[in-house]
């Protein structure tokens, strides 16, 4: 049973989960429900969510959703956060929506500084829509539009989105976290809270991006696929912090 977390009540409910066995949408749903109850923050939170697995954010937690067209969520986010300033606007998006189909929104939003923050889930493929290849998928790694795997010269090589928003002036904030320890999971969630904390305080564009598995699409069981991610995902995508203004 997973946990939902209400906004009328405050309390946390029993319902029934629908992720695939292993995903970690759930774990990260989770966290961000924690953050935003020990923040008190249901009341003034607006999350834009991606196409795709994503979408179902809205049917574990009770507060204010919207499904952006795909790859438009900072650009919907921008909006919503621009005529209602004192809202907690957050994106979770991901890999395929953030850093593909909406590169242009997300970069654009990132280098005007927006003040909001972006939760992007990284398992390397395209979940919902079909397995497809995403930005961030591994090279030689299996995908419906890359049945033998990725390799340079057809389709490039792994984007790393953490690294490129770091290439801007304006982002305030920028960390790559995991699930795939207890130890990860914690510092994930003191990720998201710095990144809503950091938009409280006006600071401009937050982005903590989650390393995932998909064990569906990358066809694998719960335990294989959390052992790609500590052999292979976390060796393309190291974890830690890129920058942190109030550090700077």
């Amino acid at each position: 049973m997973e946990k939902i977390y209400s906004r009328t009540k405050g309390l946390r409910a029993d319902v029934v989960g629908g992720f695939c066995p292993g995903c970690m949408h759930s774990t990260v749903m989770k966290l961000i429900g924690e953050v935003l109850e020990e923040m008190n923050l249901f009341e003034r939170a607006a999350c834009v969510l991606g196409i795709g697995c994503c979408g179902l954010h809205m049917d574990y937690m009770s507060f204010d959703n919207i499904t952006s067209p795909h790859g438009r969520a900072c650009a919907v986010a921008t909006g919503i956060k621009r005529s209602s300033p004192d809202s907690l606007v957050f994106t979770y998006q991901g890999d395929g929506d953030f850093a593909a189909i909406g590169l242009g929104e997300s970069m654009s939003a990132a280098n005007r500084g927006e003040n909001i923050s972006v939760i992007f889930v990284n398992n390397g493929i395209y979940g919902m829509t079909g397995g497809q290849m995403a930005p961030t998928t591994l090279m030689g790694m299996r995908a419906s539009t890359a049945p033998a795997g990725r390799t340079a010269k057809e389709h490039g090589y792994p984007m790393h989105m953490c690294e490129i928003l770091n290439q801007l002036t304006a982002p305030a904030y920028i960390e790559r976290t995991s699930c795939n320890t207890p130890q990860n999971t914690l510092k994930t969630k003191k990720a998201i809270a710095k990144a809503f904390q950091n938009q409280l305080e006006g600071k401009g564009f937050s982005m903590v991006e989650i390393v995932t598995s998909c064990p569906t699409n990358w066809g694998m069981d719960a335990l294989g696929a959390l052992e790609y991610i500590n052999e292979k995902m976390l060796a393309e995508f190291p974890l830690g912090v890129i920058r942190d203004a109030r550090e700077g």
